[in-house]
């Protein structure tokens, strides 16, 4: 992923208002992210631990980036002994590793309350799991995949966008 300035990134959010993305907080490693590593930026709102964000880069050149605003549920029971899978990577973790996300549509949609939810790798680093430059806690649950790097990267990226597109589209579409 190409690196990002922070005026693209707020300008990218198609689910929150201009306000909303004017007042979020950008990752306190902003400066020293890993862009080479990056299919798409994620992160935790330092300033509002129960909201998060991702950020996609641009599909063609002279694109813009598309970004959702992302909410977290407060703190919930946890089992050390369950393992939970993230449905953009694939990887799975002890079930504190995963959290289920909500976004709102964009739209009317959104703003009548009608929200996406998915179950994401908490830190949202997912591309860095898939890399193998970060490791789950939950290391008993890895598993071998006969996907080479490259299809791993590949499926993550259909996951997300079909992600993000259900957030983008109308209600019903």
């Amino acid at each position: 992923m190409e690196p990002l300035t922070e005026k693209q990134i707020r300008a990218s959010f198609v689910n929150c208002t201009k306000g909303e993305a004017a007042r979020l907080k950008l990752p306190a490693d902003f400066g020293e992210l890993p862009w080479e590593d990056l299919d798409f930026l994620g992160w935790r709102d330092p300033g509002a631990p129960l909201r998060a964000h991702l950020v996609l880069p641009p599909d063609a050149p002279g694109e813009a980036p598309v970004g959702i605003s992302l909410r977290v549920p407060e703190k919930s029971r946890t089992s050390a002994v369950k393992s939970s899978l993230c449905r953009i990577c694939l990887t799975g973790h002890a079930s504190s590793g995963v959290a289920l996300f909500a976004a709102p549509r964009a739209g009317a949609a959104g703003r009548d309350g009608n929200t996406v939810g998915l179950y994401i790798c908490a830190d949202l680093a997912c591309p860095l799991y898939v890399r193998g430059k970060r490791q789950p806690a939950l290391r008993s649950a890895r598993y071998e995949e006969s996907l080479n790097l490259e299809e791993r990267i590949d499926r993550m990226r259909t996951n997300l966008f079909a992600f993000v597109e259900s957030v983008r589209l109308p209600f019903g579409a």
